[in-house]
């Protein structure tokens, strides 16, 4: 989000007065905008546009905010989540944020407020630095490079989503159906043996040194990284 270029900003919502009064709000704030008017088409400019943040409705026809939220985390952990709802209840905003939002603000509100809660949500998903190690294994996650010792290891973009979310749980076992859902999200139409051709596909980049073993397959359970079994 340091590109020269203006910071994206989804707005979803299906009710068109609030879209078009929030999308003219924030093209004033110097924001390139586009608008989504169901969860579906959410998730569609989500994976076409790429914005830097959404500005989410919880209550929308056919996939809702929450259905939403879960699965632009599971894709793009890096987008701001900004959810819009009705609710005041705490309840409906611990179900919020739990589900992967930001920050929570509740209808009916002022254009001002959200501007500003929208410009902290920004601050608070600039990318920093962050190296992942697993043994001798080393990932730095803003280049998206990966290293074994002092060798590269060139990694396709799937391969490196998948071995990002095996370092982030290095040591815990993740389910092969939990693994493939956050790879290729919750609407994913193949199956789960593409997730084990992948795992075979890192194993042998892994390993293409004569390097030890670092995932691990446990029957029945799932995969895990670590440096033994």
């Amino acid at each position: 989000m340091t590109s020269d270029r203006a910071l994206r900003v989804l707005v979803a919502d299906d009710d068109d007065g609030v879209t078009s009064v929030v999308a003219r709000t924030l093209t004033r704030e110097g924001y390139d905008v586009r608008t989504a008017s169901d969860g579906d088409a959410a998730v569609h400019a989500m994976r076409e546009w790429a914005p830097d943040a959404i500005v989410l409705d919880v209550l929308m026809p056919g996939r809702d905010g929450l259905a939403v939220c879960r699965q632009v985390r599971s894709e793009r952990p890096d987008i701001g989540i900004l959810m819009l709802t009705a609710k005041d209840g705490a309840g409906d905003q611990i179900v919020g944020l739990d589900a992967g939002a930001d920050d929570y603000l509740v209808k009916p509100f002022s254009l001002q407020v959200l501007a500003a809660h929208l410009r902290a949500v920004l601050r608070r998903r600039e990318p920093s630095p962050e190296i992942l190690r697993v043994a001798d294994l080393e990932l730095d996650v803003s280049s998206r490079t990966a290293k074994r010792g002092t060798r590269s290891i060139a990694l396709t973009t799937t391969e490196f989503k998948m071995l990002l979310h095996l370092a982030r749980d290095a040591g815990a076992v993740i389910p092969k159906a939990e693994l493939t859902r956050r790879v290729w999200g919750y609407d994913f139409e193949g199956n789960e043996n593409v997730c084990e051709v992948y795992v075979g596909y890192l194993r042998q980049k892994l390993e293409a040194g004569g390097e030890p073993r670092l995932i691990h397959t446990l029957r029945g359970a799932g995969y895990t990284l670590r440096d033994v079994l």
